[in-house]
């Protein structure tokens, strides 16, 4: 009998991380007006797990794209991921000290920078996917543009963060609203990840919709064990403040479920997402590896 071989995850991310952080440090440098262009690359270059873009680059991948194909789009998914972290840190919104174990960019940079970092990494994520995408027909690039506009807008991203403004201190946040906070909050991003580099590789409707199953089960997911890590992890696992989400008065699921539910649902929509991709086949060892990731890291 031959032994199947184990996918080795550490070795395809630290690779795959490797080919994003070359080609983000590449895709931003520093020209005059010298200080909005450091405060960018401060926060884009600050390291993190570059799990959007890689998810972006396997998808791709394993539809018969290229990496070359998806590279743009990957650098983009990760400059507006950035500008969300900036924009999330500010007084006015989390009002946290540190990223990734270093100071917010507001802390270093102030509040006026910071705001004005965040919008032009934004604008430029979009005007990167339009001028570096290569190899792909336009009208693959075109619906890329909407599909991540939408994300990211008031139906995604922008409309999760005001809903969670809005539940702060609420006694009476039901599990259905902390569920639509995060589908759009965080899962947003990470749909569009994945489907991105779908469209990319051209994807035909039926498959976009599967992989759009599995990147909204892994987002939530992600999202679940990010709120029992906040509970359980210390600042120094975390990179970042822990307890936020309870000196906030914010609804998290273990307030919901307690944490070993919380897991366990986790460990529910992580088997729902791999289900989603068995007619990849071996072709998708990167993304059911990354889906059993999620819910097993500690920081």
């Amino acid at each position: 009998m031959v032994a199947t071989q184990v996918f080795d995850l550490s070795g395809y991310l630290a690779e795959r991380q490797a080919i994003v952080e070359a080609a983000l440090d590449q895709s931003l440098p520093v020209v005059y007006p010298e200080t909005i262009y450091e405060s960018m690359r401060y926060s884009l270059m600050a390291g993190g797990k570059r799990l959007r873009p890689i998810l972006c680059l396997a998808t791709c991948e394993m539809l018969g794209g290229t990496v070359e194909m998806a590279l743009p789009t990957a650098c983009a998914l990760e400059m507006i991921h950035t500008m969300s972290l900036i924009h999330d840190d500010l007084p006015a919104m989390d009002n946290d000290d540190y990223r990734r174990g270093k100071l917010t960019n507001h802390k270093v940079y102030g509040e006026d920078i910071a705001i004005l970092a965040g919008d032009g990494l934004l604008t430029y994520a979009f005007e990167y996917i339009a001028a570096r995408t290569t190899g792909v027909p336009s009208d693959r690039t075109l619906q890329v543009i909407v599909h991540l506009s939408r994300a990211v807008g008031a139906a995604g991203l922008v409309g999760g963060q005001v809903v969670d403004l809005e539940s702060e201190g609420k006694p009476d946040v039901t599990l259905e609203t902390l569920t639509w906070i995060h589908r759009h909050k965080t899962g947003a991003l990470l749909e569009a990840s994945v489907v991105c580099g779908a469209i990319l590789a051209g994807a035909s409707a039926e498959d976009q919709q599967r992989l759009s199953r599995y990147s909204q089960d892994i987002g939530l997911a992600f999202q679940i064990v990010d709120d029992v890590l906040d509970l359980t992890a210390t600042p120094e696992e975390l990179g970042k403040s822990v307890g936020k989400d309870l000196q906030a008065q914010k609804a998290t699921y273990p307030s919901f479920w307690d944490i070993e539910e919380s897991k366990r649902q986790a460990a529910q929509l992580i088997a729902s997402a791999k289900a989603e991709l068995s007619p990849y086949g071996t072709r998708a060892q990167p993304l059911l590896a990354i889906a059993d990731y999620i819910t097993a890291r500690t920081h």
